[in-house]
């Protein structure tokens, strides 16, 4: 490598770390090693404009906004309430339960806006109930983080996935003739939820009488609520559709979101109960957005400089000799790795690594979808990995009253993160690595 190179990768490499150690705040750190690598001479500013994809941030953006509408429609209150009944007063099943629908609508909702979505109410029900909570908030961080690689809405990977190769909604359900992210993952996740009954939860007294709990709840504007839930459907399906609506998906969200706004201020009173945009705008986390704009422009820096390229053309003669074992490295060093740092910087560094060594004839899918389950699952091993979690840790020990020690935290994410990423590992390789294997 020359002195450009080594000095690109010296910028990213002190900015990783200065976002995970947290010297400085994670988003000042990006912004600062962006302009670092402008004024260094590694790209221009308008280079590191280009390389930010704002389709994505579109996407995120518009999401999140309806997302905020959603998480006031009195829906998560609802849907908990629904989850205690089905229990049938079984606290185990309950919170198995709750973190099977905070998976759910981590697909379609980011997942740090799922988790304050659904602590708040999953928490009367755990003291009702007699559950410790810190292991139901952190079962409800772990389904978040879980499921939002499951479709190409709910979490930044999956995006990122669509803007390195061009991955359609469609291709997260079914993709060159097998299941993908979809059926996959949610194999897992129910695999993954049986496992973590028979290791915490199995046991538990029953409540005989749910109803003398005296929980319920109601939807306080079915109005509100039906035009925030049909809205959201409308805009899903939209971009479900994109390939022949032929316009981009951030457009698409965008539009969704910006109607809704529009048709919640025109019915008025009639939905009062409905926040002002200004409101909305003010929830929106500008920190993780900034975080995000940052991180493609430090991204693009190492393609500029053409680092990614040589890490490509590294990697290549593994994956060449034998396919199986360079996924299952790939796989298996990925979960470690983004349990300890950011893993969206990790797997958009690897997604545009996987598209260049594609370029010398190496198949990119399999490994694609190896990197995103394994960059995803791997993330929910501590706090440094996903933010979500950092959330989830933060409203248990608030609820508590005290510090949930790293032992405590491991006893629950270590089993959790293993056992998932074993049964996706096992279910990749048959489905995805293996038919490409010569």
């Amino acid at each position: 490598m020359d002195f450009a190179q080594w000095l690109a990768l010296g910028i990213f490499a002190v900015t990783i770390i200065a976002v995970v150690t947290n010297v400085i705040d994670s988003t000042l750190a990006a912004l600062i090693g962006v302009a670092v690598m402008i004024w260094a001479g590694v790209m221009s500013e308008e280079d590191a404009f280009k390389y930010v994809d704002w389709n994505v941030m579109a996407i995120l953006v518009s999401i999140w906004l309806i997302a905020g509408y959603f998480g006031k429609s009195g829906v998560p209150s609802w849907l908990s309430v629904q989850a205690l009944k089905l229990s049938g007063g079984r606290p185990g099943l309950l919170v198995m339960i709750l973190t099977f629908i905070a998976g759910v609508i981590s697909m379609f909702v980011d997942n740090v806006v799922t988790i304050l979505m659904m602590a708040p109410v999953a928490l009367p029900l755990a003291r009702a109930m007699k559950i410790p909570p810190v292991p139901v908030i952190l079962m409800i961080g772990f389904g978040a983080n879980f499921m939002g690689t499951a479709l190409i809405i709910g979490d930044l990977p999956p995006q990122m996935l669509h803007s390195v190769a061009g991955a359609e909604f469609f291709d997260f359900i079914w993709q060159h003739g097998r299941p993908s992210s979809f059926p996959i993952l949610l194999l897992t996740f129910l695999v993954t939820l049986a496992g973590m009954y028979a290791y915490g939860f199995r046991g538990r007294q029953r409540v005989a009488d749910i109803g003398a709990l005296g929980i319920d709840a109601k939807i306080a504007n079915p109005l509100f609520a039906g035009v925030v839930v049909g809205w959201f459907l409308g805009t899903v399906i939209a971009m479900s559709m994109r390939e022949y609506i032929g316009v981009k998906l951030g457009f698409i969200a965008l539009t969704g979101a910006i109607s809704l706004v529009l048709a919640l201020h025109f019915l008025g009173e009639r939905v009062k109960q409905a926040p002002s945009f200004e409101e909305m705008v003010q929830e929106l986390d500008w920190r993780a957005i900034f975080f995000y704009i940052a991180l493609f422009a430090l991204v693009g820096g190492l393609e500029k400089s053409h680092i990614l390229d040589l890490l490509a053309n590294a990697m290549k003669p593994l994956f060449a000799e034998n396919y199986a074992l360079g996924a299952t490295v790939l796989y298996w060093v990925t979960v470690p790795i983004v349990g300890l740092v950011e893993h969206d910087a990790y797997i958009l560094t690897f997604l545009y690594t996987i598209r260049d060594m594609a370029k010398d004839g190496i198949e990119p899918w399999p490994l694609w979808w190896m990197l995103l389950w394994s960059g995803t699952l791997g993330s929910n091993l501590t706090v440094a990995g996903a933010p979500a979690l950092y959330v989830a840790l933060s409203l248990a020990e608030k609820e508590e009253g005290r510090k949930v020690s790293l032992r405590e935290f491991l006893a629950w994410s270590i089993p959790f993160t293993l056992l998932c990423s074993a049964v996706c590992y096992v279910l990749g390789m048959l489905i995805w690595v293996l038919p490409y294997a010569k």
